[in-house]
This record gives structure tokens, C-alpha cells and sequence, in this order.
């Protein structure tokens, strides 16, 4: 689950989700810095401010204040107010009662080399993810290598990781036979993102990435895309399909090449019939990669069936989403078919090698 920001309280935390998996931040919009840790068992009100010597910022660090099920939100935000101050000042809150003045090094990527995962996979999060805008879905995908894959290191210090690089070679190992090659690369692209970003503001770190010491799995571009062999065969069954909402979605898929994550948050208002585009706001490189997609005549028809049968079928979700249902999200949220049903959806609708070039094309414009 994604980060978020709300305006804490008792009663809002309370109504906080659970996550499925690891933790997530509700981030506080009255008070920079200050925010609750949700996990599955805990919530933790904590803070995060940028501690400064000389006037540059040395590391970023993370101070817990409390259980959320023992403090009040308001005793926690007063509270929050004072640490805040405190690493504005160069003073680590905490750095008395634990007599130790080092540990502002080691709550963040701090000058000494002591960051652990977990600490530089935060930074990382907020600093480059976050602040970038990256999509839910990529941000989950990072999430579930370093939460999941990498749980047992999120202790670990980098500097530990990258002075015994073939421990990183062993984990790359036992994932590819665990997981899959697939995933194994991926985790370790991820890892080594996580290594270069930490080692921006901490040059202690060894220069020598840790993820470079291991054997990459080859790795094959898909070729299951529609081809103009199967059109055919694939319309009979689209039109067998029972729902006539999912119908036009794998319909327009097909006809516009876009990734389906993007319909699917697709909205009535991103539709333009004048200039015949549809918005598509947050694509998988973010918002700054926003771009249209010019529509066919075919398309628009698409469009004002599944508007109509919107209104029909789900009145109250239709008014926010394009592609409406029942779902929590109110907006269509499992594309998959029955290969039986229907041989053919999500991105095997794209023509191989051709489908990211014409996305491509789209951006530019």
C-alpha cells in the first residue's frame, strides 16, 4: 500500500487500513515531518526532519515518539513540534537519553556508513519515488523487493552488503531458484538503485555497487502479442464475454495500445469527444509523463457504449470512473479472463516490438 497524507487524528487513525503487506506512512498535512508508521499490528507516530552541521544537511533521520494506542494525536503532535525543533538545531532528540550522539548517523543515511536498508530504502521511497511522482503500482513493485525479498536484511547495513558483495551473489542465487529469473533481476536492479541513491549523501560507501556482483539471468522480451492471424478468432470471443463493461475495455486496449493499468483509473472527465483524445494523467512514468490518446471513430463508439452501460449498471461509480463496478476502488480493477473464455487480454492485445514504440510516440507529442 502506498504512502498517504490525511490530517491525523484519533478518530482518523483509527479508520487507517490495514496493509496486506509490511507498512505504509500516513504522512500528517498540518505538520511537515510528522506522521504515523502503519503496520499490521502497530502504529507509530513518528517524526523525520534533515539534521544540519555547518549549515549543510548531514543526514535524514527518524525519530519514533510513541504507540499510537497509548498516545493522543494531539499529546503526539506537541511532542513532534519539540523534536522537530531540536533537528533544526543540529540535535539529534534522542541522542542524551540514549547517550549516544552517533546515532543521528545511523537514522538516516548519515556521514558515518552505519544507513541500513531500510533506513536508505525510506530515503530512497520519499526522496526519489515520491517526490518523483512515480506510479502506486512501481512504488509497489520496489516495496515488495526490499519488504518481502530483502526482509531479512532490512537491518543490514549497506556498508556491511557492499564489503561482502558475494553474499548479495548467493541472495541473487537463491531467488532465481525461488522465484523465478525474472523477479530475482528485478529485486536486484532494485537494490542497486537503493545503493547508488544512499551513496549520493554518504561517500563512505564503497564506490563498488554490491548488486554488480552478480551473474544476471538472460532475460527474454515476451512475444504473446495479438497478431493480425488472431483478430478473427479473438472478436468472436470478445463478443461471448457476459459483461459488457469488461467487453469494451479489452476492446479499446486493443485498439489503443495503452497499458491497462491506465484505463482502468481512467475517469469520464479525461475524455475530450471535440478533440477526440483521451487524458491519461499518471501513466507508468508518472505524471510528468502525462500524454492523449488520439481517438478513432471506432474508439470514441467504444467510449459511449461503456459510458451508457456505466450508467446502467453501477450509476453511483460511473460518475468517477470510466470503466465502473463494485470493486473497493468503485473502478475495474482485475482485467484477467478465462484463457478459455477470452485467449487474449491486458497486454497481449499489443502488437509485439510496435506497442511501446507508439507509446513512445504519444509521450513525445
Amino acid at each position: 500500500m502506498t504512502d498517504i497524507r490525511i490530517a491525523l487524528s484519533d478518530k482518523a487513525i483509527a479508520q487507517l487500513p490495514i496493509p496486506e503487506v509490511g507498512w505504509y506512512l500516513a504522512r500528517d498535512t498540518e505538520l511537515k515531518g510528522f506522521f504515523v508508521v502503519v503496520g499490521k499490528r502497530k502504529r507509530t507516530f513518528t517524526v523525520q526532519g534533515d539534521l544540519r552541521e555547518r549549515g549543510k544537511r548531514a543526514s535524514s533521520i527518524r525519530v519514533s515518539i510513541g504507540d499510537a494506542s497509548e498516545l493522543t494525536t494531539r499529546a503526539a503532535r506537541a511532542i513532534a513540534k519539540e523534536y522537530l525543533a531540536q533537528i533544526s538545531k543540529g540535535q539529534h532528540p534522542k541522542a542524551k537519553q540514549n547517550g549516544n550522539s552517533e546515532q543521528a548517523a545511523t537514522d538516516g543515511n548519515g556521514a558515518e556508513g552505519g544507513a541500513t536498508l531500510e533506513q536508505a530504502w525510506q530515503r530512497y521511497l520519499e526522496a526519489h519515488l515520491i517526490r518523483k511522482g512515480r506510479s502506486e503500482k512501481t512504488i509497489s513493485g520496489y516495496r515488495d523487493h526490499v519488504e518481502r525479498l530483502f526482509s531479512e536484511w532490512l537491518k543490514t547495513p549497506l556498508l556491511d552488503l557492499a564489503n561482502d558483495p558475494a553474499r548479495v551473489a548467493k541472495k541473487h542465487d537463491q531467488l532465481t531458484k525461488e522465484n523465478g529469473p525474472y523477479i530475482a533481476n528485478g529485486s536486484m536492479r532494485t537494490l542497486r538503485a537503493i545503493y547508488d541513491h544512499a551513496r549520493k549523501t554518504n561517500r563512505s560507501l564503497p564506490r563498488d555497487n554490491p548488486a554488480d556482483a552478480v551473474d544476471w539471468n538472460q532475460e527474454e522480451r515476451r512475444n504473446t502479442g495479438m497478431g493480425t492471424g488472431d483478430l478473427k478468432g479473438w472478436f468472436l470471443e470478445l463478443t461471448n464475454l457476459e459483461n459488457p463493461i469488461r467487453r469494451e475495455f479489452h476492446l479499446l486496449t486493443l485498439l489503443c495500445g495503452s497499458r491497462p493499468t491506465a484505463l482502468q483509473q481512467a475517469r469520464p472527465e479525461h475524455i475530450n469527444f471535440r478533440r477526440r483524445t483521451l487524458h491519461i494523467p499518471k501513466p507508468k512514468g508518472g505524471s510528468k509523463r502525462a500524454f492523449d490518446i488520439p481517438l478513432s471513430r471506432q474508439m470514441v463508439l467504444s467510449l459511449i457504449r461503456v459510458l451508457r452501460f456505466g450508467r446502467q449498471m453501477h450509476p453511483s461509480q460511473t460518475q468517477k470512473w470510466l470503466f465502473p463496478t463494485e470493486s473497493a476502488s468503485g473502478h475495474l480493477a482485475e482485467t484477467k479472463e478465462d484463457r478459455e473464455v477470452l485467449s487474449k487480454w491486458g497486454n497481449d492485445l499489443n502488437i509485439p516490438d510496435d506497442c511501446h514504440r507508439c507509446r513512445r510516440f504519444r509521450i513525445r507529442c
